[in-house]
């Protein structure tokens, strides 16, 4: 269903009432910017109040406006290029400084779809597979690798057993011994990377568990993942928006030290003596 949304919209206007079919002419007219835009947003546009705009939602099939606008964001950004994606953010634009507290504005709301639809179960499978593993790989390219490189430096400190790889093509030879014990943890947002994907799936047949995040249940990396994690990323613009991705990182991460809590303690304390015989961080001359 949700990769037809425009057109199970098209096909259910003869059953749609007034305000419904306002709605979908709406959004059948605008499909580049509507995606984008919030439920109060998307109501003002309509000209129609935002109960109206979720039942409408409900009475496409899905839960709610997250879902239907998950899918609406999904349809296009299939098809946009990230030159398109600028052409878009530009055509949305209203104003320098407007465009600084959207974007704020915009986090807070990818923020809060993440709570709102965190699978709490697979999180703490997720926390679980890391605290077993016997080695953790960390595949995440191109703009997605930030997220890779706060997950292994933070991981490493905590657990020591955790490397980050990259491409498939210049990562091979540390493949070598993956294998069942072992965990791959694959991010990748759209437009996803193949070479992710590619990792993922070569996991899975070693009979690694994978751990997948991502932006949607509709993304490549979920059917190699034994566990999959979905943080929003949406953003009126041509990058990704990585704070709600984040703190999804930040909370497994979070979770893990607390679970291994001793450990951790004993583990900072050495590299708090290490940090300061290397003189690591900034102190002020007396």
């Amino acid at each position: 269903m949700e990769d037809n949304v425009y057109q199970l919209m098209a096909e259910k206007i003869s059953l749609m009432s007034k305000s419904q079919k306002k709605i979908a002419s709406y959004v059948l007219e605008n499909t580049s910017t509507v995606p984008f835009l919030n439920v109060a947003k998307l109501a003002a546009e309509a000209g129609v109040s935002e109960a109206t705009i979720v039942r409408f939602a409900v009475f496409l099939g899905y839960s709610g406006y997250p879902e239907f606008q998950q899918a609406m964001q999904h349809a296009v950004k299939q098809q946009l290029s990230t030159t398109e994606r600028l052409k878009l953010s530009s055509e949305m634009g209203e104003g320098r400084e407007q465009t600084i507290y959207d974007m704020f504005h915009h986090d807070q709301e990818n923020i809060r779809m993440t709570m709102e639809q965190l699978d709490k179960t697979a999180f703490f499978q997720a926390v679980e597979a890391l605290l077993e593993a016997k080695t953790i790989y960390i595949s995440a390219n191109r703009s997605a690798a930030s997220l890779g490189v706060f997950l292994q430096y933070y991981l490493s400190i905590l657990l020591g057993n955790t490397e980050r790889v990259g491409t498939v093509e210049n990562s091979a030879e540390q493949l070598y011994e993956l294998g069942k014990g072992d965990v791959v943890f694959a991010i990748s947002y759209s437009r996803y990377t193949r070479s992710t994907i590619n990792m993922a799936a070569y996991a899975k047949q070693q009979g690694a568990t994978t751990i997948a995040l991502t932006d949607s249940l509709l993304s490549p990396l979920i059917p190699h993942a034994d566990v999959a994690l979905t943080a929003s990323s949406q953003l009126p613009t041509f990058i990704d928006s990585f704070v709600a991705p984040f703190s999804v990182v930040n909370a497994l991460v979070a979770a893990v030290g607390k679970e291994r809590r001793n450990e951790v303690e004993e583990r900072l304390e050495k590299f708090e003596d290490i940090w300061d015989k290397l003189d690591i961080f900034y102190k002020e001359e007396d």
